[in-house]
């Protein structure tokens, strides 16, 4: 597969506390961001799923996916991902019949098997001790009762056949898993669904199982053929040199975390230029260099059409990691233009 010229790309926001900003001036961040990348012409814009933590407003993406859909007109907004484990299959399926109802069209519901947060929190969001419930493993239960919501292929005998979503049975949000290994990418191709690879997360697997999708891909009532993303952070600004001093406080935000440095919080520009590392952080550092596309906006142009094609993709989704507003707008200027995105 090759990819075209018209390579798709989209935003994942984890809507971070920077630079000591407060909460509501973080989300109207992400209300921005969102609303310059509809003007921009990004295919969509998810928001993460991320509780407990002091530096992040991502608790409820659906909410979140709400509001910013309110305020875009073009764009397709979603969610990166609904953790299911945390949450009840139907609420889900309510919550996003009711979302597609309000913006026809333009709504993805992007699943995740991960909690996303430590296990107390996911015990008070579960509200249950059972192990399967805190563990996960009822995933293939709950994934599978929340599209035959959709489907409507219950099983005969199922106690939930009867239940209705919604009063208009059509209404139905396209369907993503997301995965950072190949057990996502195998819940996609079981059930024909979409694939979102986090590429940040784990880069040495992106291409393989990315691959692995679209060889197994099984046709569905929700999509007949595959349809894959792969998600990477994009630092870019005019010069390479600019672009590098703009990645510094992600480089140490990773660093940090792949060290045991929790308790730190999301590093400003000046803090990461500043940062003397050690040894061991240089090393980390060093392992991390996957995660992240750097440099001129034609550098990055060429390495992220070089790993789609790699990939077998044709869209880009990138994490949100860029701390001065100015230059995160920027940088997503310049990644519209040198992809020819198409202003609204």
């Amino acid at each position: 597969m090759g990819v075209s010229s018209d390579l798709k790309l989209s935003i994942l926001d984890l809507a971070t506390v920077w630079n000591g900003e407060s909460a509501t001036e973080a989300l109207q961040n992400s209300t921005e961001l969102a609303q310059l990348a509809d003007r921009l012409g990004y295919t969509r814009y998810w928001f993460a799923e991320h509780h407990n933590s002091k530096h992040q407003m991502s608790t409820s993406p659906d909410l979140l996916a709400a509001h910013v859909a309110a305020v875009t007109d073009t764009i397709r907004i979603g969610t990166g991902g609904i953790m299911l484990p945390n949450h009840s299959p139907l609420k889900v399926a309510e919550n996003f019949s009711l979302l597609e109802a309000l913006h026809p069209g333009r709504i993805d519901l992007g699943l995740g098997r991960a909690p996303g947060t430590d296990g107390l929190t996911a015990l008070a969001l579960r509200r249950s001790r059972s192990r399967t419930a805190l563990s996960g493993e009822d995933f293939p239960e709950q994934l599978a009762e929340l599209l035959a919501y959709f489907s409507k292929d219950f099983p005969e005998d199922h106690p939930f056949k009867e239940i209705t979503v919604s009063p208009d049975e059509k209404l139905r949000p396209d369907f993503y898993m997301l995965g950072s290994s190949d057990g996502g990418m195998r819940f996609a191709t079981h059930h024909g669904l979409g694939f979102v690879f986090a590429a940040h997360i784990s880069p040495h697997l992106a291409i393989p199982v990315l691959r692995s999708y679209r060889e197994r891909f099984q046709p569905s009532v929700f999509y007949s053929e595959p349809k894959s993303a792969l998600s990477i952070i994009v630092i870019t600004a005019e010069t390479e040199e600019e672009a590098r001093q703009l990645a510094g406080p992600a480089e140490l935000q990773w660093v940090r975390w792949g060290t045991g440095q929790f308790k730190f919080a999301p590093p400003t520009l000046e803090e990461a230029n500043a940062h003397v590392y050690t040894p061991q952080e240089e090393m980390v550092r060093e392992q991390n260099k996957d995660r992240f596309v750097i440099g001129s906006i034609k550098q990055v142009e060429k390495r992220l059409r070089q790993l789609a094609e790699e990939a077998q993709v044709d869209e880009i989704m990138i994490p949100t990691m860029l701390p001065e507003k100015q230059s995160r707008h920027r940088s997503f200027e310049l990644l519209a233009e040198a992809f020819g995105l198409k202003r609204r």
